[in-house]
This record gives C-alpha cells, structure tokens and sequence, in this order.
C-alpha cells in the first residue's frame, strides 16, 4: 500500500475514535447531569395507554373524572379519592438495596431515579437521574420510562412506551425491583 492510503486509514481511525468518545461523554454527561424540567411529562394520549387497559377500567377510569372537575369549578378543595377496592395501594421493592420499601400509592405520579428529587430515590450506577415514573391514569397505575440510559424492564420487556402496571408485575430498574401490591 501506498503512504497515502496508510495515512487516510489513520485518520479514519482517528476520527472514528474521537466520535466514538465524544458520544460516550455525551451520554454520561446527560445521564449524571440531567435537565431539570419545570413542568412534570405530560401523560400520553388516551390512544396509546387504551391499547393495554381493560374495557372496563378505562370506563370506571373516565366516570371517576367528572366529579373532580366539578370540585374544581366550585372552587371547594377535592376530598382525597380512596382506592377502589381490589386496587392496587402500595408500591414494594422486592429486591435490591432498599429492598422492604413501601410507598403508599396515591393521586400524585411517583418519580424514580438518582436525583433527590425523586420520590423514590435509588444509589445504583445502572440508574439515571430521572430513570421512570408511576402515574394513576383511568383506574390503572402506568409506568413510564423516562428516556433512561440503561432502561426500564416490565417482567423482562424493556419499555418502549408507557404501559399498564399490573399488580404483582415485577418492575426492574437497574439492579432494583418493584411491584404493585394491594
């Protein structure tokens, strides 16, 4: 081979090197320093979450509502819903570093990750900052990975999409594992 395609070569391989490491450290970066959001995600569109909800529970789901919207108009504060019965009211882990947690379920989303801020907060390098997030939507609790690194795990799927949780599932986040339990 000529001198010219030997030096070509290498600083092809030079440069494919550097971009490789530069994507690294963008991807660390971002991971240990995550954004902070003002607003918290929106939930997604009824169409995405109706595909894996029961028939039965979008409809209690959306006869629930009415009556919190009309707390609103009159200006009086909303009592707080109780759980339905057969609901799931409690989040455990079952595994892991925290292993014996329990969170009361209740109206508001619960935030997994690293940062302080979450509502359940895990020391685990397989964890981002903002990882995943529960939230009560039609009846039915959902879980949302929230554009983690290493990714959320319902029963040994990775989540692509906010699911259903059902109750007993196992939700694996890093070396974490969580369920729903009534």
């Amino acid at each position: 081979m000529s001198p010219l395609t030997l030096k070509l070569i290498q600083m092809g391989f030079l440069v494919l090197l550097w971009v490789m490491v530069l994507s690294v450290a963008a991807v660390m970066r971002g991971d240990l320093f995550a954004r902070r959001r003002t607003k918290p995600p929106k939930p997604p569109k009824a169409g995405k979450v109706a595909r894996s909800v029961p028939a039965a529970a979008a409809a209690a789901g959306a006869t629930a509502a009415a009556p919190a919207i009309r707390a609103e108009a009159s200006n009086k504060p909303a009592k707080p819903a109780k759980p339905k019965r057969g609901a799931p009211r409690n989040l455990v882990v079952t595994a892991g570093a925290h292993e014996g947690t329990m969170i009361e379920l209740g109206a508001t989303p619960i935030t997994i990750g690293r940062s302080a801020e979450n509502t359940l907060v895990l020391d685990d390098d397989y964890v981002s900052s903002r990882h995943a997030r529960l939230y009560p939507h039609e009846g039915s609790w959902v879980v949302e990975d929230l554009g983690s690194t290493n990714g959320t795990y319902l029963d040994r799927t990775r989540l692509t999409t906010a699911m259903v949780l059902p109750v007993g599932s196992p939700v694996r986040i890093g070396k974490t594992v969580l369920e729903l339990r009534k």
